[in-house]
Parts: C-alpha cells; sequence; structure tokens
C-alpha cells in the first residue's frame, strides 16, 4: 500500500507542474497524505487493544508507515513509543526520545561550553558529583564514584517545560521514565516521572474546572457476582506512584552505600549494596551492574578478594564492555599475583580502547554511562601497554604457579590453622559454588530476554574458572599446614629426647652418691650389731666367773665365746 502511494505521489507532483491549477493538486495530495496517515494511526490503535505481541508488532509496522509520510505526528509518535514500551524494548524507546533525557542535555551543554574553549571533546560525557567525596582516585586525582545530581536535572527539565509543555504532551516524560528505570538511569527516570505526574496533575486541575460534582464520583469497591468486593485495576498515575516510590528507595541505598565507601566504612557500604543486589523486589540490570562493580571496590578495600572477584565476574556478565570492572579485576588478580588472568584482562582492555579510538566514539548508545573520558583514552592506552608488558616479563622471569597468594585469596594470615582454613574454605565453596552463579540473574530485570543464554554463560564460565583457583588455593594452603604440622612434630619430638638426654646426665652422679651412702649404712649396721652381741656375752662371762669364784670350770658351750 506504501508503494502505491508513492507511484500515486509521484504522478501528482508530474501533473502538477504542468497544469494552471498546480495549487489545487497540491493540496489535494496533502490531504491525502493525512488520511492515509490517519488511517494507518487507527488501525495501529485497533491492533494495540487486542494487547497481543504480534498484533502489536504489526502495529509499529503501521506507524513507521505513518511517521515516514508525517515524521512529525504526536499520535503515532505516542502510540509507538508505548508500543515498544509495552513490547519490553527500552533501548529504542531511550533512542526515539533521547533529546528529554535530562543527564544526556546535562553532557551535551558541559561538552559544548567547553568545546567553546578548546579543551575537550564534544564525544566525551562528564557527570556531576551527588555528594562531596573527601577521597580522591589515584589515577586523576578525582573521585572514584560519580553520579547524576538530582537538583541539576530538575533545574534543566524545568527550564525546559515552559517551551514545550504546550506543544507536546506529558506522557514523554512518564514513557521516557519507565523506560530510563528499566534502562538503569534511575536519576533520570525519578526525575522524568516526577515531571510527568506534575504536568498530569496540573493538566487535571485544568480539565476540572469545567466538570461538575457529578464527574468526581466514584465507587471504592467493585462488587462482582459472588458479592465479594475485587480491586480495581491499578491505573497509569497509581503504576507510575509505585514505580517511583521503588526507585527512591534504591537511590536512597545506594547513595548511603556510596557515602560509606567514601568515609572509609567498607562493612556498612558492603551491607548497604547487599540489600539492593539481593533484594526480594528486581532491580534494572544496568543499576545492578553499577552496584555490583562499587560493591566489588567495598570488597577489594575490605581485603576480601575472591568475594571482590565474583561481582567483577557478576559486572561483566551483565555488562561484557565494562571498562571499569575489567582495570578492576585486573589490579585484583595482579594483587594475589596471577599474572596470566591479570594480563587476559588487561588485553581484553586494550582492544576496547582500540575500538574505541577506531569508531572515535564511546561503545554503546549516546545516552549509556561511563566512566572514563574519550580524550584519556590514549594515555590509558600508554600506560596499559606498559603494564602489560612488565606482566610479560614477570611471566617469562617464572613468577607464576607456587607464586600465587592463595592467602590473600582465601582471606587468611600466613599461618593460620587447619581449622581456620576449613571454615573460611567451606564458606567461600558454598558463596561461589558454580551452580549457584546464576542465581543472582533471576533478580534482574534484563534489558532484552534474548541475551540471557549469554549472560547466563558468560557467568558460569566465570564462576567456574573462580571456583576453581579456591579449589587450588584451599589446596596449596592445606598442604602447606601439613608440612608445618609435620615439621612442628618432628622439633617436638626432637626437644623431647634432647631434654631427656640432658636429665639423664644429670641424674647419674646423683644415683652413685645415694648407692655409696646406702653401704656406708649398712656397714655401720652391721659394725653396730656385732658390737652388741660381743658386749653381751662379755657380761655373760663375767657372771659366771663370779659365780663359779674363779674355781668353777667353764661350760663348754662357751668354751668359743673365750677363744
Amino acid at each position: 500500500m506504501v508503494d502505491h502511494f508513492i507511484s500515486t505521489t509521484t504522478m501528482v507532483a508530474s501533473s502538477s507542474s504542468s497544469s494552471p491549477y498546480g495549487c489545487v493538486e497540491k493540496k489535494y495530495w496533502w490531504l491525502s497524505n493525512k488520511k492515509i496517515v490517519d488511517k494507518y494511526v487507527k488501525d495501529a490503535r485497533a491492533l494495540i487493544s487486542s494487547q497481543d505481541h504480534s498484533d502489536i508488532a504489526s502495529a509499529l509496522n503501521l506507524l513507521d508507515a505513518a511517521l515516514t509520510l508525517s515524521p512529525r505526528f504526536e499520535q503515532a509518535i505516542e502510540l509507538k513509543a508505548r508500543s515498544l514500551l509495552y513490547l519490553r524494548r527500552y533501548k529504542e524507546v531511550a533512542d526515539m526520545l533521547q533529546d528529554y533525557i535530562p543527564s544526556l542535555k546535562i553532557s551535551s551543554d558541559d561538552s559544548s561550553s567547553s568545546s567553546s574553549d578548546g579543551n575537550s571533546q564534544p564525544l566525551s560525557r562528564e557527570r556531576v558529583n551527588l555528594l562531596s567525596s573527601g577521597g580522591d582516585s589515584p589515577e586523576n586525582g578525582e573521585p572514584s564514584f560519580k553520579c547524576f545530581s538530582v537538583s541539576d536535572l530538575k533545574k534543566k527539565v524545568r527550564a525546559g517545560l515552559g517551551k514545550h509543555c504546550d506543544k507536546e504532551g506529558q506522557w514523554r516524560y512518564l514513557v521516557l521514565g519507565q523506560a530510563c528505570c528499566h534502562l538503569g538511569l534511575m536519576e533520570d527516570a525519578m526525575v522524568l516521572l516526577q515531571t510527568g505526574k506534575r504536568l498530569a496533575s496540573a493538566a487535571f486541575r485544568r480539565e476540572s474546572i469545567c466538570w461538575s460534582d457529578d464527574s468526581f464520583s466514584f465507587s471504592a469497591d467493585i462488587i462482582t457476582d459472588g458479592n465479594q468486593p475485587q480491586t480495581p485495576p491499578r491505573t497509569e498515575s497509581e503504576s507510575i506512584c509505585h514505580l517511583l516510590g521503588h526507585i527512591k528507595l534504591l537511590v536512597r541505598r545506594k547513595t548511603a552505600a556510596i557515602a560509606a565507601l567514601e568515609a572509609g566504612l567498607f562493612t556498612e557500604a558492603i551491607r548497604h549494596f547487599s540489600k539492593i543486589v539481593d533484594g526480594k523486589r528486581g532491580a534494572p540490570q544496568g543499576f545492578l551492574a553499577e552496584c555490583y562493580l562499587h560493591r566489588a571496590a567495598a570488597y577489594q578495600s575490605a581485603g576480601r578478594i575472591a568475594e571482590a572477584i565474583a561481582d567483577c565476574n557478576r559486572t561483566l556478565a551483565l555488562e561484557p564492555s565494562c571498562i571499569e570492572a575489567l582495570s578492576t579485576r585486573a589490579s585484583l588478580f595482579e594483587s594475589i599475583r596471577c599474572f596470566p588472568d591479570s594480563l587476559h584482562d588487561l588485553e581484553h582492555l586494550k582492544l576496547l580502547y582500540n575500538s574505541i579510538l577506531r569508531d572515535r566514539k564511546l561503545p554503546g548508545p549516546a545516552w549509556k554511562r561511563h566512566n572514563v573520558r574519550y580524550r584519556e583514552i590514549p594515555g590509558k592506552l600508554c600506560s596499559l601497554g606498559s603494564k602489560s608488558q612488565e606482566l610479560k616479563q614477570r611471566i617469562a622471569s617464572g613468577e607464576t604457579g607456587n607464586n600465587v597468594d592463595y592467602h590473600a585469596l582465601i582471606g587468611l594470615r600466613r599461618g593460620c590453622s587447619r581449622s581456620e582454613l576449613e571454615r573460611a574454605h567451606l564458606l567461600l565453596a558454598l558463596r561461589h559454588k558454580p551452580d549457584k552463579s546464576i542465581s543472582f540473574i533471576d533478580r534482574c530485570e534484563l534489558t532484552d530476554k534474548i541475551d540471557v543464554d549469554s549472560i547466563r554463560d558468560r557467568a558460569r564460565m566465570s564462576a567456574l574458572l573462580l571456583y576453581r583457583l579456591i579449589q587450588r588455593g584451599y589446596t596449596n594452603v592445606m598442604n602447606m599446614i601439613l608440612e608445618e604440622e609435620v615439621a612442628e612434630k618432628e622439633r617436638k619430638k626432637a626437644s623431647a629426647a634432647l631434654q631427656q638426654e640432658m636429665q639423664l646426665q644429670h641424674n647419674e652422679p646423683i644415683k652413685t652418691v645415694t648407692k655409696m651412702d646406702d653401704q656406708d649404712c649398712e656397714n655401720k649396721k652391721s659394725s653396730s650389731v656385732y658390737q652388741g652381741v660381743f658386749f653381751r656375752d662379755l657380761a655373760v662371762v663375767g657372771n659366771l666367773l663370779s659365780q663359779a669364784r674363779f674355781n668353777r670350770p667353764i661350760p663348754v658351750k662357751y668354751e668359743a665365746l673365750t677363744c
């Protein structure tokens, strides 16, 4: 039908050039365009009302044809945006309405103002501090974590309301706000939804002036046939209010976590980020990837290397081209002297930097957030090349294998006991088991359902590599503990033998002296016995002599005593 219309339009245009009534034919051409566009929009609206995905996809084709004929037709734009939102094609909604994203306006204004001075590239997108940061990043002296200022976003949006509120409806802010929320642009979504609510309430107040009192009557419950109250369907304003409350909760928790991280309260920051990523209600893919990246930095600062590597793996599973996650994981592997894995991440970073320089733009769409500026990439690429060369030299010199600091990986001190190792290994094995490595995807609101399998594969593969590294660390540390236990037993045996030998050498002269004393005592006892018997016999002899008066003979039994 579109081809038939294009051929008809060509014939009318050719006849208008030769006819003296060209003005009338041009007017007829414009009227025919309008009728066709209205028919396309009417058919698309009928298809959308069925709420079937295939019908809505057909309606999108009709709306594209209508927008080809009339690119600024408001009804066709609104229907297309709402259809894309219903089909969960949030990226296309953001690309379609990216001129209304507040953060993109701020970055474009900043780049235009700085490019007038000739000091920046128009391709770089900078962020504005939300919190006053006390710590500086080691590389360029700026805070490591940045996000958009909500007050600046509100100012930008309010400044543009006076220009566009009469010509354009508030549906743009509501539809784009929902799309930004699902894309992880929480600050932009909060500002857009609040603006849409404000415009909708203002329009309602303007319309309610001419309404009668009967127009405001409503019933609290809808009674069904079973005389049971049924909850009325949630209106768009109610769903927007619920979504806005959830967005504010997530932004508050993220703000508190970043404040604790910059203040050096790493355990508190980990607790706040864990509430976000482990919450019962899911969060968008981009927002969760950013929270996992920040929690990895908190784990790294707290000395929990295995948990930090796991969070970097989750971030890269959700966002494979995240530059900051790759650099963080490379530094983590280097800190435990696992140089091959660190070199692999550095080589991946070099490929990303080279592709950015080749394409002359940052990866992803214009509204995507990045933690790197375009003008900083050549310097980072040079430092990255020197770092990779250093790691290659260290690997060539043999600093691999047993040189890995497994104690730092597991989070134990050197000289730990076997019970401490078994407890730490049990916790790490349960937490980083490959079967449970993809459970975080269930709490993630993915942008595109088509990428679920690839995300699961990346998460499972990285978790398997980390689990094997933990098992090698457990085996290595356990062997060291067993060797230390055997060496300790040998030392105890040697010391016990030496002590016994010294005790024996110290007790030998004491025993000889006691033997000599015993012999002397026996001799003394025997001599005293002999002396007593001798004196007793002498007394008997003298008694006998006195009785015999020296003339009585001595008995034979006493002859031996006289001898």
